[in-house]
């Protein structure tokens, strides 16, 4: 299956993963650190720290990614003319993005959507409140209905499901 990440999700999930390098570099440092004068020399330093190892090392694993069944939903999608416009979570709206406006779901929760037609699934994250058109659930971003095929059918029936991230056991992050 393939899935699509936008800008933002993507910046969420390097941040983790920077944090995630910065333990384990940790992890393998032992003894002393000593940052040197601006010629490079060690005759005169300026930091002397001491590191310990972590005793234990936390890995991630899948049981810690869950999906919840949402159903099918009916979808539409918005663009050109609200581009460049204030979201109502405070974002400027992104056409681009792979984002979707939901009347309910938290502002930043994680979805995947899948088009039942063709199988394809994306990853959006909630952004935006809406649509307010009867019988519509969810408004995708302009790129979000591209990548899953709906962009000429108008309102789509999408299957939806929310991801839950479960970190509890994981102290890394």
């Amino acid at each position: 299956m393939n899935y699509k990440i936008s800008k933002t999700n993507l910046e969420v999930i390097l941040n983790a993963t920077r944090k995630i390098i910065m333990i384990m570099a940790l992890i393998g440092l032992s003894g002393f650190a000593i940052a040197t004068n601006e010629l490079g020399s060690s005759a005169n330093p300026i930091f002397i720290a001491e590191f310990k190892p972590v005793s234990e090392v936390h890995s991630i694993n899948a049981s810690s990614i869950r999906y919840i069944d949402h159903g099918l939903m009916n979808a539409s999608w918005y663009g050109p003319r609200f581009h460049g416009r204030l979201t109502a979570n405070g974002e400027i709206y992104d056409q681009n993005a792979l984002t979707v406006a939901h009347k309910s779901f938290s502002f930043g929760t994680l979805l995947r959507i899948t088009n039942i037609k063709t199988n394809k699934s994306i990853i959006v994250r909630v952004n935006d409140r809406g649509p307010y058109i009867p019988g519509r659930q969810m408004d995708l971003s302009k790129a979000a209905a591209e990548e899953l095929g709906v962009i000429y059918s108008g309102v789509k029936e999408l299957k939806v499901e929310e991801i839950v991230l479960d970190w509890s056991n994981n102290p890394i992050l």
